[in-house]
């Protein structure tokens, strides 16, 4: 590896976070993600490092390479992990944004573009006396146009609301009480 003054953790992970992985894969998995994507993102969310490479990543969630490398990139593709590159290595590194669900909710915007192109072709392939088709393709350009809107004013809410609570502790707004988060017992 290229020394550039960054230094990956060592060792495993400690239990509790190690416990924290685990319980956001969890709930990642129960939205019907693969719970290797949410341990990845988990891991690089807590971990206080810029970067870490794909086989730090590995080494750390004792996972293999291959369920890495199909993790990170379906976690890039969905704007959650942005790609880092250090000259002269070779090696994968991953990092995430410091506001990850923004980032995350301006891509999804990149995704509805792309299904607005895919079913305006849709239509233009369509014979104009195909009605039923052409109902159903209209009604999903007009929802994802919707979509783009709405994701615009979203993400502007969003910041808003993120940059009015920054000196807030988490989970409340400026000037709320914050709700407590719940508390697991680690091993538990």
């Amino acid at each position: 590896m290229i020394d550039d003054g960054h230094a990956e953790p060592t060792g495993p992970l400690d239990e509790a976070v190690s416990a924290f992985v685990e319980d956001f894969a969890y709930a990642w998995g129960a939205a019907g993600n693969p719970r290797m994507e949410g341990r990845v993102l988990a891991l690089l969310l807590i971990v206080d490092e810029p970067y870490l490479s794909s086989a730090r990543i590995a080494d750390l969630l004792q996972a293999s390479a291959g369920a890495v490398s199909m993790s990170t990139r379906a976690l890039v593709n969905l704007g959650f992990l942005k790609r880092h590159a250090i000259p002269g290595d070779r090696s994968h590194y991953f990092r995430t944004e410091d506001d990850v669900w923004g980032g995350f909710l301006a891509g999804e915007r990149d995704y509805v573009r792309r299904i607005n192109s895919t079913l305006e072709f849709g239509l233009d392939v369509l014979p104009e006396d195909a009605s039923r088709p052409r109902t159903r393709l209209t009604n999903a350009l007009r929802y994802m146009t919707w979509l783009v809107g709405h994701h615009r004013k979203m993400l502007a809410e969003w910041q808003e609301y993120r940059d009015s609570t920054a000196g807030a502790a988490p989970g409340g707004a400026a000037g709320e009480t914050p709700v407590e988060p719940a508390r697991r017992e680690v091993g538990s």
